[in-house]
């Protein structure tokens, strides 16, 4: 049996060091945020013949006019999102979509409109988040009769959380990943995957607390090394279905497929690898303080 808990310093300075460079992003550069958080324009155009988004978006951008989304709405009908414009810049994206579709395209909707994430349902938001975290560190302390297998899996949840919100303020300073409304609903996703993965292996050590006893950090390697493969194998096949997204799929979903695969992975490596060190350094130090 491969005594995974022997290195879990190793594991705390991994996690540190992915979660300071994300921290200092933070700090430095913040979050890009995206028009559902800033408000912005939608255009619908009806154009002359069918095209990728792709396509689409590569002519705007030509002209200097920043796109959030290209969305088909319907047959030979395109509904852009960007930031806020103006007319001159409205007309020279009209052109552009012309340009490249090779006929006249019909303006069908020209509006701004306000954030939709408003900072109102941002606060909900995190209650919510708190609220949920509450519930978990009930229920998993209910369930497993004590409070450090609560505590140590919403700690590995906020891991997860810093993790994503980290990377994607590095990415958006790189690369202009934004933040909106999918990275909200990637994040709450990515936050259950995490404490599933969490209590599959918590509960391994239970059953082998009840079967054969003995130290917790003895039981933690042998759960480990029993859920190992099947957490592997069971992310590797999200992974695999995610890195297709990204690579394939269209631009209104790349950042949204980044973050499941962030968090994903991030998800997988915290479950044995940060909630049960956490579990059993809480274990070490419960006994060092009994033993005085």
């Amino acid at each position: 049996m491969i005594n995974w808990m022997k290195y879990r310093l190793v594991y705390f300075a991994l996690s540190a060091i992915v979660i300071g460079v994300g921290v200092f992003s933070l700090f430095k550069w913040g979050l890009v945020l995206g028009v559902d958080f800033t408000g912005g324009t939608l255009l619908e155009y009806q154009v002359a013949k069918n095209i990728s988004a792709e396509e689409l978006s590569k002519a705007v951008i030509k002209e200097g006019i920043t796109v959030t989304s290209i969305q088909k709405t319907a047959d030979l009908v395109y509904l852009f999102r960007t930031p806020a414009i103006d007319v001159t810049q409205k007309d020279s994206l009209k052109k552009a979509v012309e340009k490249v579709t090779g006929g006249t395209a019909i303006e069908l909707r020209f509006e701004n409109v306000g954030p939709s994430i408003g900072p109102e349902l941002v606060k909900k938001t995190i209650f919510a988040l708190l609220i949920a975290a509450a519930a978990i560190l009930l229920w998993v302390a209910y369930q497993f009769k004590s409070f450090k297998f609560g505590v140590s899996a919403v700690l590995a949840m906020f891991h997860d959380s810093l993790v994503l919100l980290g990377l994607f303020s590095l990415f958006g300073h790189l690369w202009g990943a934004e933040i909106d409304f999918l990275f909200v609903t990637a994040m709450l996703t990515i936050l259950s995957l995490s404490v599933h993965d969490t209590i599959v292996v918590y509960d391994r050590i239970r059953e082998s607390h009840h079967k054969i006893g003995g130290e917790v950090k003895d039981l933690a390697n042998k759960a480990v090394t029993e859920t190992m493969v099947r957490s592997f194998n069971n992310s590797m096949t999200i992974v695999f279905m995610l890195l297709a997204l990204v690579l394939l799929g269209g631009t209104t979903t790349k950042w949204f497929a980044v973050a499941l695969l962030v968090g994903t992975i991030s998800g997988t490596y915290s479950s044995p690898f940060v909630a049960v060190p956490i579990l059993v350094i809480r274990d070490e130090i419960e006994k060092k303080l009994k033993r005085r």
